[in-house]
């Protein structure tokens, strides 16, 4: 062969690809990573000021695999001249602003990341025995064709919308582009948000915020029966657990499914502290007598949407699901906080036959997180919830999955994985105490 071959080539560049860049990057293997975009950035327009992570600080790049890291985010602290003011602040959360001005100070201190670079097509030469990696690069989008081994696909995320919020040439809004369509929003008479978690409440808050300086009205609107408060208790988190992925990955389907519906709490809750912001910036507004031109509004469905050009606004329908009656509101601005879907990418279309696929059309991913039919060449990041749990987009969790991926694209375990570390038996034990009936 002519060409070069990579021992692996990683397709994507979140914070999970990051990751595994970074703890890749002293190992010194022949892998590179790929990604469309000029620079690292993550979630640009949910960068509201003060919003924080759910996770802790050392849920970092690296710290929960290789404390000694130099990507830790105490290091980052260290070199940028910051980390007394974070011991003197005493808090665990960072901000999303900071967790991406770290990430990109990581992403410029790796030697293995390719940016500009957008896959267009995968294939595998047969001849040669490794995949075929084709696409265009730099501002020219020139051309180029590279060769691996094995792969890992990390493209993330993408914006969901209730069904019935069909595009049909119109561009509905959603939380992953709030920020870029902030200004043009505020200047709207009404602003409606639809859905429920942690970005529906940033977004309902930075509003909130300016609601006077900008005259509009504000209504939050939530299917779920509650604004509850996502779970924090320690045994509770202890579902956020290589123990827990054991447990949930031997489970059948049906099972998995019903478990993932009834785990809402655990991901898409609100962090208490924002919930109380809320709460007093709504209460304070009250005793100063003021009009509150905003409604929370919970246990309403979304079933029909239609924009009007004519009208400039919003048609949106609701079904109360406690009493089955249905509303009709209007609104001039519509936020969609509805969350992110798995998304396959249309380069995969040319490997897929090499792929395990459930009956849903995604991915079928072993333990190892491989959804090839070897299960040893293309590993997923971000994709496998109805597989391995809600573990699968906690960031908590990455430095694990990474360690993971790590070991089966080189046969080393070069970061110790971590087999038991919760405190209960999510399986009933395997002891003489308790007898299968």
């Amino acid at each position: 062969m002519k060409q070069d071959v990579y021992e692996f080539i990683a397709i994507g560049l979140g914070p999970f690809n990051l990751s595994l860049a970074c703890l890749a990057e002293p190992l010194e293997l022949n892998g590179i990573f790929l990604e469309r975009s000029a620079e690292f950035n993550w979630h640009p327009d949910m960068l509201i000021d003060n919003a924080t992570l759910q996770n802790p600080f050392i849920a970092d790049l690296v710290s929960l695999a290789d404390p000694t890291s130099r990507f830790s985010f105490l290091n980052y602290c260290k070199e940028e001249g910051k980390l007394y003011s974070y011991y003197f602040r005493e808090s665990f959360y960072l901000t999303r602003t900071e967790y991406n001005d770290y990430c990109r100070w990581a992403a410029m201190r790796l030697s293995n990341l390719r940016f500009e670079h957008e896959v267009q097509s995968l294939s595998y030469d047969e001849e040669a025995q490794c995949y075929v990696v084709a696409g265009v690069k730099g501002a020219m989008r020139t051309p180029f064709v590279l060769h691996c081994r094995k792969l890992v696909l990390g493209v993330g995320t993408r914006p969901s919308f209730p069904e019935c919020c069909q595009p049909g040439g119109h561009r509905y809004l959603h939380t992953a582009y709030y920020l870029a369509n902030k200004a043009a929003l505020q200047k709207k008479r009404s602003i409606t948000i639809v859905g429920s978690g942690q970005s529906a409440a940033e977004v309902y808050y930075d509003l909130l915020q300016e609601i006077d300086e900008h005259d509009y009205s504000l209504i939050w609107i939530t299917r779920s029966p509650r604004f509850f408060q996502m779970e924090t208790t320690k045994l509770t988190l202890e579902m956020f657990s290589p123990d827990y992925i054991d447990y949930f990955y031997e489970l059948d389907e049906p099972t998995k499914e019903r478990i993932v519906r009834k785990q809402d709490s655990l991901y898409k809750g609100v962090n208490a502290s924002l919930i109380n912001r809320i709460y007093d910036l709504l209460d304070d507004r009250r005793k100063r007598g003021g009009v509150l031109r905003t409604h929370l509004i919970t246990n309403c469905e979304l079933q029909d949407c239609r924009y009007d050009p004519d009208g400039d606004h919003y048609e949106i329908e609701f079904c109360q699901l406690d009493c089955g009656t249905r509303y009709a509101h209007r609104s001039e601005g519509l936020v969609f906080a509805t969350g992110y879907r798995e998304n396959i990418a249309p380069f995969v279309d040319g490997i897929r036959h090499r792929m395990r696929w459930d009956e849903k059309g995604r991915y079928q991913l072993a333990r190892n997180y491989a959804a090839d039919l070897n299960g040893s060449e293309i590993f997923i990041q971000n994709a496998g919830q109805h597989t391995h749990g809600m573990t699968n987009q906690d960031l908590g969790m990455s430095c694990y999955r990474n360690s993971y991926i790590l070991r089966e694209l080189t046969g080393v375990e070069h970061y110790k994985i971590e087999r038991r570390i919760a405190l209960q038996d999510f399986a009933i034990p395997a002891t003489a105490d308790f007898v299968r009936l």
